[in-house]
């Protein structure tokens, strides 16, 4: 038996116009969507560059919408101002009343250490009980003063201040310079930069 060759069927002329056009379909379509693109550009070129035309009674009520809204932005930053003055007034008052309050809560304790700092003079014998439980409390009272910001003021050997002594007694001592301190009866006190008691004291002519 003889074999037969089988040949390769020709394409139809048909087909191969088929597949050259391919290409050329997809170009064409490439081109249509270019110039579509452009149109819409243009298109919203167009729209930005719109325009408005205002009337005469439009341009009033902006102009009056405008004076207001400043009118009202001045209110509200004065309104701030005196709202951030407040504060800082009250603030200070507040800082006030307790300064107050405190120094008066600590005057009406300063008897107190008068009469613990005679008792120290007075004990007699220094190994006394008694007297080594009076220093411990009188150690501890002067340190809640110091606590507190009370400090004792140095009175003896000073000049005279008559806005921080009050002498009762005057006394001639040619040992001394003149309106010197020379003894002080009750010690004066101060917190701060604020007098709590005057030192009750004695001055050299």
């Amino acid at each position: 038996m003889s074999e037969e060759k089988k040949e390769p069927v020709d394409q139809t002329p048909e087909q191969e116009t088929d597949q050259t056009t391919v290409p050329e379909v997809e170009q064409t379509e490439t081109q249509e969507s270019a110039p579509k693109k452009d149109e819409k550009s243009k298109k919203e070129s167009k729209k930005k560059e719109k325009t408005f035309t205002l009337t005469r009674e439009q341009m009033e009520s902006a102009e009056l919408a405008a004076s207001q809204l400043a009118a009202v932005t001045d209110q509200f930053t004065r309104l701030t101002a005196e709202y951030e003055n407040y504060r800082k007034r009250t603030t200070k008052e507040k800082e006030s009343i307790y300064q107050d309050a405190k120094m008066d809560t600590v005057t009406a304790f300063l008897p107190v250490y008068d009469n613990l700092e005679r008792a120290m003079k007075t004990e007699g014998d220094e190994d006394s009980p008694h007297k080594k439980g009076l220093e411990m409390i009188f150690t501890q009272y002067k340190e809640v003063l110091n606590k507190l910001g009370v400090t004792e003021m140095e009175s003896l050997g000073q000049p005279f201040d008559p806005n921080r002594h009050n002498a009762v007694m005057h006394v001639d001592d040619e040992n001394v310079g003149e309106n010197v301190v020379v003894d002080v009866f009750q010690a004066g006190f101060m917190m701060g930069e604020k007098v709590l008691r005057f030192a009750t004291v004695r001055v050299a002519n």
